[in-house]
């Protein structure tokens, strides 16, 4: 069973609330004119977290990560064959270009931080509440699709080296 009850965009407010803390108090410019792209980068992440919405909404099943108890079934089409979690990955984006607009390099750190915060506390108990309801169609999925996209893997201390 999930064992957070926390939505996950809260995670990604608290981490871009942090980065602007960060921009204020600690700022040490990337580059301006690095600075004024950011937005851009911004827009796949936004893009990649509708289109996943979109995805779940269209094959009737729930879109609320601390349930897996009521999804009615596993999604493996649309931006799903590419990520395993296309919305963490679009806030991960998000955040990228949220930093990069701050133009400040602490706040980078957001980024790692948000991407380890939302594995340990979201991704691995649904990863072991999608296992235990879908069984070997998700383990089959697994194999086939990362969990973060390509074949960047993140890996933490006491988990086996199958993709991640």
């Amino acid at each position: 069973m999930l064992k957070t009850r926390i939505p996950p965009p809260f995670y990604g407010l608290v981490v871009a609330l942090a980065m602007y803390a960060a921009h204020r108090y600690l700022p040490i410019p990337i580059d301006p004119a690095v600075a004024s792209w950011g937005w851009l980068l911004s827009l796949p992440g936004v893009a990649l977290i509708a289109w996943a919405g979109v995805t779940f909404r269209r094959a009737h099943t729930t879109i609320n990560p601390t349930v897996p108890s009521r999804a009615s079934r596993l999604v493996t089409h649309g931006p799903f064959r590419f990520t395993r979690n296309p919305m963490y990955l679009g806030f991960a984006l998000t955040l990228t270009g949220w930093a990069l607009w701050l133009d400040n390099w602490v706040s980078l750190l957001g980024i790692p931080l948000f991407v380890v915060v939302v594995t340990v506390l979201q991704i691995a108990p649904e990863e072991r509440a999608l296992q235990d309801r879908f069984g070997e169609e998700y383990a089959s999925y697994r194999q086939r699709v990362n969990r973060w996209f390509g074949s960047i893997r993140i890996a933490f201390p006491g988990q086996s080296s199958e993709r991640r």
